[in-house]
């Protein structure tokens, strides 16, 4: 079955479309589509590729994300990863992914249409308030969210587009795109990564026994449990797709814009393995996009971890190098395990402070990063102990500096380190 490749681009300001299957409005944009039946997976990106040339334009330009707004507080080394498309490139672990992906929704029995280069801006309103999370949730905090100002962000989840693409009449979709959130520092978390998103709302007739049910009495009824059905169904073969037939497991979860919600876990080399969320899309996020009248089902994936499983890629980082030792290993179309080219020794450095009262860690992160960039290779705490006469807290943390390029020197390393040891205390700490 056809899929339409569609890609938003914001002309005249910046669009605004964003919590996430892990644990909108738009100002004026044009899009372009082309239909893809059975085509090769250079087809799937043809379109994809020319328009996505097009939206980078516009969204690599860091100015768009930085400024002197006293809420914004996307730094220099997150504004430069925008617009780098790795989804839509074919030669790209993340791209040839996405592509087989879409390839399986296109065996399937339904139109989808494909949006890949929305504007990575949207408003709270989009990532938050249309999908039923609350205010005070912690994803709508500055510490886990880039605020552009008080209402624009880069999005945290590709979710952020559904209300939009339901408000203007779609029924089948998928949404992939670069997300942005404040986290920790490991091998598998990084500040800039990707997901998918797709949404499926059945014919009116199917769900005519559904009519006027709420609440309990909607989420019990057979028409509720048939879209269940069917979205497991469909991701269930999506996974014997990517990984060969498998054995899987389904747990209940909870997203606020889904209900009732499911996790799926697939068996994989002798380990389960978290593969993605997805639901029942909830009647009132429907309702807030005008579908009041329908009914369907929505799941949301993140590339990275498919590919880092897929590839057998041990660091999230290296799917951002422009490294020519790792891009040439890979090609269109094809699954093969990554071979390690080089592996540097890792530099270990303490640094210890007193905490002050709120203290969050991830400006610590944060701080880290844009001091030292990817070579920080992980962050964690190793003590915390609270000194009862001065009722302080102290906390250490190991950083542990590592190239993916070259071999770090213990001098350019005591200078970065240096540099964190005065700029942390702009937090409010005390560096013992």
């Amino acid at each position: 079955m056809k899929i339409s490749t569609t890609a938003a681009l914001s002309i005249s300001a910046l669009a605004t479309t964003c919590h996430s299957w892990s644990t909108p409005h738009t100002t004026a944009f044009k899009a372009r589509s082309s239909s893809i039946s059975s085509r090769s997976n250079s087809a799937l990106f043809s379109a994809a590729v020319e328009e996505e040339s097009a939206a980078a334009a516009t969204y690599a330009d860091p100015s768009r994300y930085l400024s002197d707004h006293p809420n914004n507080n996307v730094p220099p080394h997150i504004a430069a990863l925008v617009g780098k498309g790795l989804h839509t490139k074919p030669n790209h672990p993340i791209g040839i992914i996405r592509s087989k992906i879409q390839e399986y929704f296109a065996s399937q029995p339904h139109d989808y249409v494909i949006y890949d280069a929305e504007d990575p801006i949207v408003t709270t309103t989009q990532c938050f308030d249309d999908l039923r999370i609350d205010p005070d949730h912690p994803g709508r905090s500055p510490s886990d969210t880039y605020y552009i100002d008080d209402t624009t962000l880069l999005r945290t989840h590709t979710s952020a587009h559904q209300s939009e693409h339901l408000r203007s009449g779609g029924d089948t979709f998928l949404c992939a795109g670069d997300v942005y959130r404040r986290d920790e520092i490991d091998s598998s978390h990084y500040p800039a990564f990707h997901q998918l998103e797709g949404v499926r709302l059945f014919p009116k007739e199917d769900m005519k026994g559904a009519d006027g049910l709420t609440g309990d009495e909607w989420t019990s009824s057979p028409e509720c449990n048939a879209i269940g059905e069917d979205l497991k169904a469909t991701l269930e073969g999506l996974m014997d797709t990517l990984f060969g037939e498998t054995e899987k497991k389904w747990s209940e979860d909870y997203f606020p814009f889904t209900t009732p919600s499911y996790e799926l876990e697939i068996k994989y080399e002798g380990e389960w393995l978290e593969v993605l969320g997805c639901g029942v899309v909830h009647e009132e996020v429907l309702a807030m996009a005008d579908r009041g009248d329908r009914r369907g089902w929505a799941f949301g994936l993140g590339l990275e971890r498919l590919a880092m499983i897929l590839f057998e890629i041990p660091d999230i980082r290296l799917f951002w190098t422009e490294d020519k030792r790792f891009h040439s290993q890979f090609k269109e179309g094809q699954i093969t395990k990554f071979n390690s080219y080089s592996k540097y020794p890792p530099v270990f450095k303490d640094i210890a402070f007193w905490i002050p009262e709120g203290f969050v860690e991830n400006d610590f992160f944060e701080m880290a990063r844009g001091i030292a960039g990817d070579i920080v290779e992980r962050m964690e705490m190793v003590d915390e102990f609270t000194n009862p006469k001065k009722g302080k807290t102290s906390k250490c943390y190991r950083i542990t500096y590592r190239s993916m390029d070259r071999s770090l020197t213990n001098e350019e390393i005591d200078a970065l380190q240096d540099e964190l040891r005065e700029r942390v205390e702009d937090l409010g700490v005390e560096v013992r």
